[in-house]
């Protein structure tokens, strides 16, 4: 599970890329009950959404030339150009190389083989987020990957992440659980998921791509609440036996995220 006692390969940020940040503070403070608070001048647009006070997330324009709105994923380092490196050695491509965030910690951008985009933070004066594994905060975060077994070389290459596949019970793919390295237990210290992607979904357009999921104390209150405010659904409230129940929506600018009530929310 999550946790704010951040260990290297869990994740410990998340922020959004959007190409209007006012609206997606109104849109995500409507759904959640966030607010933002901004960085100030210098942060060039990039701030914070928190809940009573703490940052659970971040939010800022698109920089990248290209890049489409969604939500990155973070994962804790102490070596951000190490990093980089095995990321590189390991077949994927660093999009932002490492550095500096003022004195807050050191960042790079990465893509993997499949073509899914994640992040790393090194902390500097800022550790990571200050709320998980609450309602309205992060509590799972998922890859959807097109080669689930080339998946798990990667990133056991890049973090040394270790796996535990759980039958899908429809005869379909594993569903593979990830946890930090040195785990004792990687279903109690999980904190994300992979699933290989379907081909009719393949057929459909979708590709590879990490997503967060929020816990939440009704998902079908919330989903109503986001679906009034534009966003697209994705798949609708449904119970998924031993985990809980569940929706993915696309926000108004496309972005995607996932709520969940119940395991892993501690409901």
């Amino acid at each position: 599970m999550l946790s704010t006692t951040y260990v290297p390969g869990a994740p410990n940020w998340l922020d959004l890329g959007v190409p209007d940040v006012d609206a997606a503070a109104a849109f995500y403070g409507g759904v959640f009950g966030w607010t933002f608070r901004s960085a100030g001048p210098e942060g060039g647009g990039y701030g914070f959404f928190q809940l009573d006070g703490k940052d659970v997330a971040a939010a800022g324009p698109l920089t990248e030339e290209g890049a489409s709105p969604s939500w990155t994923i973070y994962f804790h380092t102490p070596d951000a150009d190490g990093v980089a490196k095995a990321v590189e050695t390991a077949g994927g491509t660093v999009r932002v190389p490492p550095g500096d965030v003022f004195t807050s910690g050191r960042m790079a951008a990465f893509t993997d083989p499949a073509g899914a985009q994640f992040a790393v933070w090194q902390p500097g004066d800022v550790q990571g987020l200050e709320t998980v594994m609450q309602p309205n905060a992060l509590c799972w975060t998922e890859l959807y990957t097109t080669d689930a077994g080339a998946a798990k070389d990667f990133y056991r290459d890049v973090f040394s992440w270790q796996y535990q596949d759980m039958p899908s019970g429809d005869d379909g793919p594993p569903y593979t659980v990830v946890a930090p390295a040195g785990s004792a237990d990687v279903g109690e210290a999980g904190h994300g998921g992979f699933m290989q992607l379907p081909q009719e979904n393949l057929d459909a357009g979708s590709g590879a791509e990490w997503h967060p999921y929020f816990g939440v104390e009704d998902c079908d209150a919330t989903y109503a609440a986001a679906t009034e405010r534009g966003a697209t659904t994705l798949f609708p409230p449904m119970d998924v036996p031993g985990v809980g129940r569940m929706a993915m929506v696309k926000d108004p600018f496309g972005a995607t995220f996932a709520l969940i009530k119940g395991d892993p929310t501690m409901a």
